[in-house]
């Protein structure tokens, strides 16, 4: 087997146009945070609804952002999910803040909204929910609880570019939303994210925590009067990221093309009746950004992406649980805190999505899948 014949988890798709526009970039001089940024910016305002955003170089430093901006610090509380990349909830320590889990919906894998009410205490101040491999959380829920207490809602939707909840598209609406651009999401700017900030918001804070806390006036003033970060985003990612963004529905209709074939085979294979769970089979609101099974606890998954991995398959892990990391049990997490989560997390595979992806493609994995299973019992 050739590196040809690897098919990868993912894999980002940069046509000519791009590639050509990056070269155009790099001749122009000027290669930091310049006019593409803004170029960029526009169509990201205009993909949410005309909603104010501000890009920098990675989703995660726009969740701190946002905390910073919402005055979050020590002695607060953000209710979040354990089963996410681990950034969110870093971030929350990033600020000085404690992170406060609540266990996941068993079926949907996200927040269980259901739940958040018990959570909230006189220290809460932001819920931060996860919009996990593109499907939406309940937004109607957790946006009642927040009017409610009296909350901020971050939502971190750094796989949810281009999903909606109820027919209303993520970031579209709402308070603050962050997004990714990692190369390994739906749009990518090689690396990078963006902030969509409220109406309440000041676009001009967002851009001083951006760059340094640097205030300019004139052509020689300048002041500082809040600390900062380099997060800015350079203006070779952002022509990355505009031309990806006119590329992104089809990506996303290729994606939910792909998870169809995904689920008429694997049906096929009785797969659920073999003790693998699926993902929920949402064609309306999910952008697709992961198609993700959970492996029954008796198989060990290393074994099985091993297996997969010698037969040309890559797949993934996405995620372990949070709440066990050795900083987070510093921190008086356990095992057995969040059984759901927890059991979601030891058994969670990442299958290969992504629009390159051949249809044949789809019975290359299943079929890899259905003999690796069945080597271990399954």
């Amino acid at each position: 087997m050739t590196d040809a014949d690897f098919l990868p988890f993912t894999r980002p798709d940069l046509d000519e146009a791009t590639i050509a526009g990056v070269v155009e970039v790099l001749r122009s001089g000027w290669l930091t945070t310049g006019p593409w940024n803004a170029k960029f910016e526009q169509v990201l305002s205009e993909f949410f609804g005309g909603r104010t955003v501000r890009a920098f170089n990675s989703g995660t430093i726009t969740m701190e952002v946002a905390l910073r901006m919402l005055g979050v610090g020590p002695g607060d509380e953000v209710i979040t999910t354990p089963l996410s990349w681990v950034a969110t909830a870093n971030v929350v320590l990033a600020v000085g803040a404690r992170p406060v889990f609540v266990d996941i919906d068993p079926v949907t894998r996200n927040l269980d909204t259901s739940a958040i009410e018990a959570a909230i205490t006189p220290r809460t101040k932001v819920i931060l929910p996860v919009h996990l491999a593109g499907l939406p959380c309940d937004l109607d829920a957790i946006g009642a609880l927040a009017t409610r207490y009296k909350l901020r809602v971050l939502e971190d939707a750094a796989q949810a570019i281009g999903s909606t909840w109820r027919g209303r598209r993520v970031g579209s609406f709402g308070d603050f939303a962050s997004f990714s651009f990692h190369p390994n999401k739906n749009a990518t700017s090689l690396e990078g994210g963006c902030l969509v900030l409220p109406a309440d918001a000041d676009p001009q804070l967002a851009e001083r925590l951006r760059l340094q806390g640097v205030r300019r006036t004139g052509l020689d003033g300048m002041d500082v009067d809040v600390v900062g970060c380099k997060a800015n985003l350079t203006d070779v990612a952002a022509r990355v990221g505009w031309g990806q963004m006119q590329r992104l529905d089809g990506f996303n209709r290729r994606r939910t093309e792909l998870a169809k074939a995904y689920f008429a085979v694997l049906d096929a294979m009785k797969l659920a009746e073999r003790g693998v769970q699926l993902p929920v089979r949402d064609f309306a609101d999910s952008n697709w950004h992961m198609f993700q099974i959970v492996l029954p606890s008796a198989v060990s998954r290393a074994a099985v992406m091993q297996a997969l991995k010698n037969r040309g398959i890559g797949t993934g892990v996405h995620y372990p649980p949070i709440h066990l990391f050795t900083l987070y049990r510093k921190l008086g997490f356990k095992p057995g805190d969040f059984p759901h989560a927890e059991r979601v997390g030891a058994g969670i595979l990442t299958l290969p999505l992504f629009p390159a992806m051949r249809d044949g493609d789809i019975g290359r994995v299943c079929g890899a899948l259905d003999a690796v299973l069945r080597e271990f019992g399954v």
